[in-house]
């Protein structure tokens, strides 16, 4: 854990003093990620930087695990924190595999094991150590050298790490896959991460909890969800934007909000038989499931007023479906861009769990916001 206790830096003299952060409490619990967000000169990064003591406060604590930081020698501190900045600060004289051996050189470890730590870490992010060890940075991509960046952070196995925005110098592309990857990577390794970003969706995107700063003051620590839904007052209100339900979609998993009630025919069944279970339900479709479970066709509103023929005469092949695990993000750009008011929501083995409409997109993007 993490813990910042009253923790405040002041510049200048001491009868008018700067004051960068002021007096910021908050705890980070073991293995999850803290985005700081705000405005430019908000104070993120210097409260950032005093974790590692790369600034001294002025006054407060700063806690790892228990450990007060300021009792242990700063090089020491540092060489325990990962850090991983936005300029990624490659040394181009060395190789990957040198790169990353950086901190387990510093701290003793002997040849044999820092390069198995290099392997291991490369294949992780999906990079061949036959193909990357030996090169030199400039043999790399932007995005390559932005993970072999964070490679380098990990290679001591810290249990915490200081993000300093760490994708913005990187095309939206090559962000976003990377994002996902660090996600990823974050399952299985659940470092402890202090992570600062100037983007609201990297954020949402990213945190299991964000902290908003104003002037040095932390004005909202919330999980992204909760902070979207409830934020603390017009400045968090300002700072999310009027559209701050609709970043909402990428938190909600379509699992939660898929409706497990809806109508399933046969290919056979008579269309007015198929009509009037539909309007029984006051359901806008029905659907014909393959052998497998999975949605084939979908029989819509346009057989209301039909009166002959079977479901098979009417039904059209089902455009698409979501799988459970998703979004809500995903379900509404597939509902938008098929048309489909009724969305078929599949399990791993591709057989229909439940459906997603309108309907339901709407609830869960309502419950929980303030009146």
């Amino acid at each position: 854990m993490i813990r910042l206790e009253n923790l405040t830096k002041h510049y200048g003299p001491a009868h008018d003093p700067l004051v960068a952060v002021d007096n910021i409490s908050l705890d980070l619990p073991t293995g999850e990620i803290c985005v700081l967000l705000g405005p430019s000169g908000c104070g993120k990064t210097t409260t950032m930087k005093m974790i590692n003591q790369l600034v001294r406060p002025t006054s407060g604590k700063v806690f790892i695990d228990g450990k007060d930081t300021s009792t242990v020698d700063p090089i020491e501190l540092r060489r325990s924190i990962g850090y991983v900045i936005q300029q990624i600060g490659l040394f181009p004289n060395k190789t990957v595999e040198e790169n990353i051996c950086v901190v387990p050189d510093l701290l003793g470890w002997d040849r044999r094991k820092s390069r198995v730590r290099a392997q291991e870490l490369l294949e992780l992010v999906g990079l061949q150590p036959d193909l990357f060890l030996k090169r030199y940075p400039k043999e790399l991509s932007g995005g390559q050298q932005q993970r072999v960046g964070v490679l380098r952070a990990l290679a001591a196995d810290p249990p915490v790490m200081l993000m300093d925005e760490p994708f913005g110098a990187i095309d939206p592309i090559n962000r976003e896959v990377i994002q996902e990857e660090f996600l990823k990577m974050q399952q299985s390794i659940r470092k402890t991460i202090i992570f600062v970003s100037h983007d609201l969706d990297e954020a949402v995107k990213m945190a299991d909890k964000i902290a908003i700063f104003r002037s040095g003051k932390l004005e909202q620590f919330a999980a992204p969800d909760d902070l979207l839904a409830r934020p603390a007052n017009s400045f968090i209100e300002d700072f999310l934007g009027s559209d701050r339900a609709l970043k909402r979609l990428r938190l909600i998993s379509v699992r939660d909000a898929m409706e497990t009630d809806f109508i399933t025919v046969l290919a056979s069944d008579s269309i007015e038989d198929a009509v009037r279970r539909m309007r029984a339900s006051r359901s806008v479709a029905a659907f014909v499931l393959n052998a497998d479970g999975a949605p084939q066709f979908v029989l819509g509103e346009q057989v209301a007023d039909t009166r002959t023929g079977t479901v098979s005469d009417h039904a059209e092949p089902v455009k698409c479906t979501v799988p459970r695990t998703g979004d809500l993000r995903q379900a509404v750009s597939l509902m938008f861009a098929h048309d489909m008011p009724l969305l078929p929501c599949v399990d791993e083995d591709g057989r229909m769990a439940g459906v997603m409409s309108y309907r339901s997109i709407v609830h869960n993007l309502g419950h929980g916001e303030d009146a």
